[in-house]
């Protein structure tokens, strides 16, 4: 288990490594600091003094290795729009991100165990009819539109939740269920598959010779099995949730770390943009490492040695 975790570990290094250097070289190939901190009349003297200042006169190598050394103890430079440092300020806006991804997750993961294992116990029905349909829409339709559809809907017409804000249960409903919809799409109809391939496999018959009760078998013994394949995607979903919430909390004004991003790649940010990427990189990462652990749990047969 230990050289496993140490394995794991190694590799997650690599991955955040990886992702700081693309995000390195993309935001710095989008454009010019200097042109977003000095006035469009500055003089070449003054555009040299803020790159000498910044260290964008380095070479690109040289920079990057200035800002991994630095990002080892957490030190991603000033952020010359907020003008304090960068990691503060990611680190003050994760909260609501993690907030609005987990919620987001929580409402994925109810709407596909209650849809999903209801059509496949029930193939043919009318639940099972509108799961599929749900599945096929809800990975069809783009976030941003869904986004758009429940907005016009439950606060334009019905005046029933708010459009934008944070600090309140009614402002996290529509972002949470916006952030979640495709996910619950894509687990309903993977649960649903799952739990057909489960349901006819012989211990549940003999289950059910025993008299099981139906809730039992489908509750306590297939669903349990069928969770795996399950377990794998929502933590691939996790990466989705997180980068999606990027598009969720512009559209909601929601205070996080997506829409802090991206008003950072708006204005040449870089250590904010570095800094964010960097944190939802880590987030990711070790949640891939706890999903891997948690597959001995839910079945002995998997054991990390």
């Amino acid at each position: 288990m230990f050289r496993f975790i140490l394995s794991r570990l190694g590799q997650a290094v690599l991955a955040i490594v990886g992702v700081s250097l693309i995000v390195f070289i993309a935001v710095r190939i989008s454009g010019d600091l200097e042109r977003f901190v000095l006035p469009p009349d500055a003089g070449s003297a003054e555009l040299e003094r803020v790159r000498a200042e910044y260290g964008l006169d380095r070479p690109l190598y040289v920079q990057y290795g200035l800002f991994l050394s630095r990002a080892v103890v957490g030190n991603f430079g000033d952020s010359w729009r907020w003008q304090a440092p960068a990691w503060d300020i990611v680190r003050d806006r994760l909260p609501a991100t993690l907030e609005l991804a987990l919620a987001a997750a929580v409402i994925s993961a109810i709407i596909a165990i209650t849809i999903g294992t209801q059509s496949a116990a029930r193939p043919g029905s009318w639940i099972d009819k509108f799961g599929t349909a749900f599945a096929v829409l809800g990975q069809a339709m783009p976030t941003f539109w869904v986004g758009i559809l429940l907005i016009l809907f439950f606060a334009v017409q019905l005046h029933w939740l708010p459009t934008s804000g944070h600090g309140q249960f009614s402002n996290l409903i529509l972002p949470a269920l916006t952030l979640g919809w495709a996910s619950a799409a894509a687990l309903t109809r993977l649960l649903r598959s799952a739990m057909l391939d489960v349901l006819d496999s012989e211990y549940i018959k003999m289950a059910r010779v025993k008299g099981v009760s139906e809730f039992a078998v489908i509750y306590k013994h297939a669903l349990r099995n069928a969770s795996l394949p399950v377990l794998t995607v929502m933590s691939v979903q996790w990466a989705h949730l997180l980068s999606g919430a990027v598009i969720v909390e512009t559209i909601f004004a929601w205070p996080g770390v997506g829409r802090t991003i991206v008003e950072a790649i708006f204005n040449r940010d870089f250590a904010v943009v570095q800094a964010g990427t960097f944190m939802i990189s880590v987030v990711f990462v070790l949640t891939n490492l706890a999903v891997d652990l948690l597959y001995g749990v839910l079945d002995p047969r998997i054991r990390h040695d």
